[in-house]
């Protein structure tokens, strides 16, 4: 029996030597996070599919809604295939260059069960950033609602997604050079937002207005609808901006919040605007307003505080709501669905305002420290910076896209007789509604 003993004690200081290493193996993949970052994922599917496409078909008229669901359906399934092909790649690869990830993984090449992308899979980061490339060029059928060939768009959508969405991404988040100056875009202001709405008043201005634009009215055929869809967009787009802290930490608690407080503050900003004009504030203005208010914010949510949040959903409410009537009432752009002055004015002011509300000097309003060695006005530089770049680059490949999508679709409208019948009829051969 004594004999035994210096054996047992060899084996329980073996068994401590080896715990730390088992205990570090372990702690390698965090399941908290891993949890979390599934269940974001599957957020921001929601706002596009159903969330987006329930927001956009209750705004068009009636002998239009199965296209705009058709288009934001169809276009999650053909960027989701980009996505695997060579999206991943493009825009997470290591990088070989400032401007692009690369080829290495085409094809999800290297990607297995056991890779990690910090201390989640590599599989889960890759798909909640699939989500965001969908929703993107989603966003742009609200430029060409009611009026575009559903060919014409799926090449488009494709090209579009391949050509400017992919780079962007990897410019921003995925190591490259408005990373690598410190450019804050938290969830998307840039990536996202800029891009649509850019690509959208692009879109629009090329594809021209609408028969009866503006003189005839096209009122919303189903708010109920629309209604529905905002309710999902407002809670999918919690996994969109605390999703993006990829960690369930105190910095996704924090860009929850302020993400729920932007919104509320734009919703109601709007509705008081139009209750001081038209003596009555309306339902679509609310959630319109709503829309701004998380557009805004989410560039900057990784980066504000409570109070900095309602700044932001303040004034994205106040200058999307402008902006809005100035690009219908006066430039007589008919961006269908507002798609511009929501998305893109609202990316483009929470991105330029993340650049000051992020310092931490300011009271109240203060959010989360300036980079070592970044000054308000350095910081507010890299953002300028990273909006011109962007909306130029955008700008320029979508107008030459569309050009070459124009030619090898022989016009990327539907005829006028086309365009009065419905795309439901004319693009599917259905009706959305049976009477």
């Amino acid at each position: 029996m004594m004999n035994k003993i210096p054996g047992t004690k060899i084996l329980a200081a073996t068994l401590l030597l080896l715990l730390p290493s088992v205990a570090a193996a372990q702690d390698a993949l965090s399941g908290a996070n891993t949890a979390w970052i599934l269940t974001s994922t599957a957020l921001v599917l929601f706002m596009t599919l159903p969330g987006l496409a329930l927001f956009y078909g209750g705004l068009v008229r009636t002998r239009n809604v199965l296209s705009v669901l058709m288009q934001c359906f169809a276009i999650a399934v053909v960027v989701s295939i980009l996505w695997l092909v060579v999206g991943y790649s493009i825009a997470f690869g290591p990088a070989e260059s400032a401007y692009w990830g690369g080829l290495s993984k085409v094809m999800f090449s290297g990607v297995v069960l056991d890779s990690l992308s910090g201390d989640i899979p590599e599989t889960v980061f890759a798909s909640f950033q699939m989500t965001f490339a969908i929703i993107t060029p989603a966003l742009i059928v609200g430029a060409f609602a009611e009026r575009i060939k559903f060919s014409a768009m799926l090449l488009f959508s494709a090209l579009w997604t391949l050509i400017v969405y992919f780079p962007v991404a990897n410019w921003v988040w995925g190591g490259g050079w408005l990373g690598q100056m410190g450019l804050i875009d938290f969830a998307g202001g840039t990536v996202v937002h800029v891009t649509a709405g850019i690509g959208a008043l692009v879109f629009a201005v090329v594809i021209g207005q609408r028969e009866g634009f503006p003189t005839t009215p096209m009122m919303p055929h189903n708010l109920t609808m629309s209604f529905t869809g905002a309710g999902m967009l407002w809670v999918g787009w919690f996994g969109f901006n605390a999703g993006s802290a990829l960690a369930a930490d105190g910095s996704a608690g924090m860009a929850m919040f302020v993400t729920h407080i932007s919104a509320a503050t734009g919703a109601l900003t709007w509705m008081i605007i139009e209750w001081i004009k038209y003596g009555k504030p309306s339902g679509l203005g609310a959630i319109t307003g709503m829309v701004a208010g998380l557009a805004t914010i989410t560039p900057a949510s990784g980066s504000v505080g409570p109070a900095g949040a309602l700044v932001v959903g303040l004034s994205g409410g106040v200058i999307c709501y402008f902006a809005t009537t100035y690009l219908k009432q006066k430039v007589k752009i008919d961006d269908s669905l507002d798609v511009f002055p929501v998305h893109g004015v609202g990316g483009i002011v929470g991105t330029l305002l993340a650049g000051v509300l992020v310092s931490g000097n300011l009271g109240i309003f203060s959010g989360n420290g300036l980079a070592e060695g970044m000054t308000v006005g350095s910081q507010l530089v890299v953002q300028i910076i990273g909006v011109l770049s962007v909306a130029a680059y955008t700008g320029m490949l979508t107008f030459l896209l569309l050009k070459l999508v124009g030619a090898v679709t022989s016009g990327i409208r539907v005829t006028q007789e086309e365009e009065q019948m419905g795309l439901d009829i004319t693009d599917h051969d259905e009706k959305g509604y049976s009477m």
